[in-house]
């Protein structure tokens, strides 16, 4: 057995190096980027670490090939975060990890740097312990995750022939919940877009023209309120296209999945759940698509009428659904709105990622098990799902030809993507030791 016999202030110290870079993929500068890389790199020397470049941001690179005769994994991850939101409502700033009551906060500490440290340093700890790693292993971090890593697939395409492997190991995609071990089988897909509306050359001034032309605003609500029921079903002809009837067998399955809706909703400061109806609340979460409105902006809170309002809209998708055909679909529904004279127009983010799921019955997938079964001795591995969404997964599957088993130690409840982001300290040596029997286990060619 490998020894993690470093002091957590030695590793929560090196980490905040990493967290300390604001790699906001989404506007960072390019130096910012390739600083976060350049710092991934460093830790790589080992692997030949290196920075690549993509038509947008770069990835990282590295293998370790002398394990002769062993499969090949590639390791997956990336650097970016989202922006921060809302500064005032962060305890802490957010580009200082800072350790309190047992968790690491700030921004990326847990999607997608805290993991991806984890597999760092039980690759480290094995090259200076052992000599080298129990398997071939390479390396891929890229800069674009957050904003549906569109540069990506081209990087990936051209690079085919080396980063062949047997297996992708994604270090990003959370566990269910801190209170038992879990691994996911599948990942949900996504299409998002802006719906525009478009009014007077100018804004104006609401009480010299209220009352004689329409409010873009006004118009926009109108079309996103028409986007769903009343009772939280999508009301966009053929979103549901190609989904199979939820089995009475799955439905058993998640039936018997301890949760508490109430709790689950209490949690979030909720008395009242709201969704598709006819499906239980983790139905929904795990295996129904939806179709969410995730920021408007147009006007101010001064008199005006704005001239133009924009909502952002994504949807998350489920097996069976056609990104493409569900892109299609809503931007029908919304051209086909009432616009009182406005010009209404759609315009669809590059990104469109389908569904990914992989067996149970996977070799990977059992080996994961029983790697989290011998660092959480006594308790029941759950077969989970990711409600969100990992665009590499679909990529590598159809362009390497090789599933994806998720392997992350980042938690569900670890404020992912919002203000407080942070992760719990007790993660990073678990996730060491986890590594460290899923690679020994890996090389078990009859798993």
């Amino acid at each position: 057995m490998l020894s993690f016999n470093r002091d957590d202030a030695d590793y929560v110290a090196e980490l905040s190096e990493f967290v300390a870079v604001p790699s906001v993929s989404r506007d960072a500068s390019p130096q910012t980027m390739l600083a976060a890389a350049n710092w991934l790199a460093a830790q790589l020397e080992f692997a030949g670490g290196r920075v690549e470049p993509t038509a947008g941001h770069p990835v990282v690179r590295g293998e370790w090939l002398g394990a002769s005769g062993a499969p090949t994994v590639l390791v997956y991850g990336h650097y970016d975060v989202q922006p921060t939101g809302d500064l005032a409502e962060w305890l802490t700033p957010p580009f200082e990890l800072t350790v309190e009551d047992d968790v690491m906060r700030g921004r990326g500490a847990t999607d997608d740097k805290g993991p991806i440290y984890v597999v760092l340093k039980t690759a480290q700890a094995f090259c200076a312990q052992e000599g080298g790693l129990p398997l071939n292993v390479k390396f891929l971090f890229e800069g674009e995750e957050e904003i549906g890593s569109p540069h990506l697939r081209g990087y990936v395409t051209e690079h085919a022939a080396e980063l062949a492997a047997d297996l992708v190991i994604s270090a990003d995609g959370a566990m269910w919940r801190p209170t038992e071990p879990s691994v996911s089988l599948a990942s949900k897909g996504l299409v998002s877009l802006d719906v525009i509306v478009t009014g007077a050359s100018t804004d104006l001034h609401s009480g010299r023209y209220g009352g004689t032309v329409a409010n873009p605003l006004h118009v926009l609500a109108e079309i996103l309120a028409s986007l769903h029921t009343p009772d939280g079903a999508v009301a966009v002809d053929g979103f549901y296209a190609g989904i199979p009837p939820l089995s009475e067998q799955r439905r058993g399955e998640i039936a018997d999945i301890p949760f508490s809706a109430a709790s689950f909703l209490a949690g979030l400061g909720l008395s009242q759940g709201h969704g598709e109806p006819g499906y239980s609340t983790l139905e929904r979460l795990w295996e129904r698509p939806t179709l969410d409105v995730n920021g408007i902006s147009g006007g101010g809170k001064y008199t005006v009428i704005p001239h133009r309002a924009v909502g952002h809209v994504s949807c998350r998708l489920v097996l069976g659904q056609d990104p493409d055909a569900v892109l299609k679909a809503v931007t029908a529904h919304v051209l086909a709105r009432p616009a009182s004279g406005l010009l209404v127009t759609v315009r669809p983010d590059e990104a469109r990622v389908p569904a990914y799921t992989i067996p149970a019955s996977h070799p990977a997938v059992r080996a994961a098990v029983a790697a989290l079964e011998a660092v959480y001795p006594g308790q029941e591995v759950l077969l989970a799902c990711v409600p969100g969404t990992l665009p590499a997964t679909e990529l590598f599957e159809t362009e390497l030809g090789v599933k994806t088993l998720f392997f992350s130690f980042s938690t569900a409840d670890e404020k992912l993507h919002a203000p407080n982001e942070f992760m719990r300290l007790r993660r990073l040596r678990e996730g060491m030791r986890a590594w460290e029997h899923l690679w020994r286990l890996l090389t078990d060619p009859a798993r």
